[in-house]
């Protein structure tokens, strides 16, 4: 790399006009860049190293137009995953919540994961001028979010039924699954004939209309699960499209709330619930039990972080009745892309006790998951084998 060109970068990455001490100036889109940077991570916030880092000052002044200059300038010139950290970071750092109640605003975001939590935080102070706009925001993000996860998920989940139909006594030999029968009876190989003596047959498992599993998902909405509620609505429509499946979601904080009824909506599902306030898991598990009719074939996922502002002792209690009843109990800590996750390391630890495993995992690993559950396998080693990185 150039000289130039190397100056050029550093002056762009340190800012400021006159300490950065490149001598470079600026001009043109460079020049636009640094004032939409500055304006975010502006002077009176700036490290005491001189770059571009710590708590920053308000510089994108009070009002919504300007705050959507600011939106429109980045978004022509940073990358969309770039525009949404520095959205996050406004939001955050400069305290814009009021402003996004302005449909001008939600007219110039760019929607992402992050936008949707805070929207839904915002739901129940939203204006009706605004409602639409944020509406139209969450339809995009759960339209994309779904484009990337649905088909995974019902691939996965449809395997994994599969994988459990088969059966050891076909009823005729057309039932027969040969390649998986030569597997499986190898060790019986007689080199001399070169043939397999089939000792057990494997066959395939005559497909039911029936519901095969229960699911249920029961989904912590206090603020810090923001990301995780908007992730577990999506998938709780997908499995809820699948017919061979019967899916509940129940979100809760002190009070619990059943949305199973508005899944085939994702969107009616996402402000249905209600971000921030408290949180009960012995009272939301509590219902959830009520909703268990066949032990053996349910699968209950708690996500949660696991800060529990009820009764510890009874929600432990019930999650051992629901293990010992035959139902696969899943504790994720998180289901985002945000990485490590801040939980309740005692109760994380009381349920792995109970044979539960805690993990978070995020929402490209969770169809696989969901297949792992429905054959029940050890959860523990597919999340050391598949979450580890």
């Amino acid at each position: 790399m150039q000289t130039d060109e190397r100056l050029r970068r550093w002056r762009m990455v340190l800012g400021g006009e006159d300490a950065d001490g490149t001598g470079v100036g600026l001009s043109g889109d460079d020049a636009r860049m640094d004032a939409a940077l500055e304006a975010l991570y502006g002077q009176r916030g700036r490290s005491r190293s001189g770059g571009r880092g710590g708590r920053r000052g308000g510089g994108l002044g009070e009002s919504a137009p300007n705050v959507a200059r600011w939106l429109g300038d980045i978004r022509t010139y940073f990358p969309s995953s770039v525009v949404q950290v520095m959205q996050k970071d406004a939001i955050e750092r400069l305290d814009l919540t009021r402003l996004l109640l302005e449909p001008e605003m939600l007219d110039a975001v760019e929607p992402d994961v992050h936008l949707v939590g805070t929207l839904l935080s915002l739901n129940r102070v939203m204006p009706d001028r605004a409602r639409e706009s944020a509406r139209a925001v969450v339809r995009k993000v759960v339209a994309e979010l779904e484009a990337r996860l649905a088909q995974r998920t019902r691939s996965a989940v449809t395997g994994a039924l599969d994988r459990s139909a088969r059966t050891h006594r076909p009823r005729r030999p057309a039932d027969i699954d040969w390649h998986r029968t030569i597997r499986a009876n190898l060790r019986h190989y007689i080199p001399e004939r070169g043939t397999v003596i089939p000792e057990r047959l494997v066959g395939f498992g005559h497909r039911r209309q029936a519901v095969e599993r229960d699911v249920v998902l029961c989904v912590d909405q206090s603020g810090s699960m923001a990301s995780s509620v908007v992730y577990a609505g999506v998938f709780g429509a997908v499995l809820a499209s699948m017919r061979t499946l019967r899916t509940s979601l129940v979100v809760f904080d002190t009070a619990v709330v059943d949305l199973t009824d508005q899944l085939h909506d994702p969107v009616e599902v996402l402000f249905g619930t209600r971000l921030g306030g408290g949180t009960d898991i012995n009272r939301a598990i509590a219902y959830c039990q009520g909703l268990i009719t066949r032990p053996a074939d349910t699968v209950f996922i708690l996500i949660s972080d696991l800060y529990e502002g009820g009764v510890r002792e009874e929600m432990l209690k019930r999650v051992a009745a629901m293990t010992t009843a035959g139902v696969q109990v899943i504790a994720l800590l998180a289901l985002s892309d945000e990485g490590a996750p801040a939980y309740d390391h005692t109760n994380a630890a009381a349920l792995a006790e109970l044979g539960v495993p805690a993990f978070a995992c995020t929402p490209d690993a969770f169809p696989d998951l969901m297949a792992a559950a429905i054959e029940r396998r050890n959860l523990t080693e597919w999340a050391e084998r598949h979450l580890s990185s």
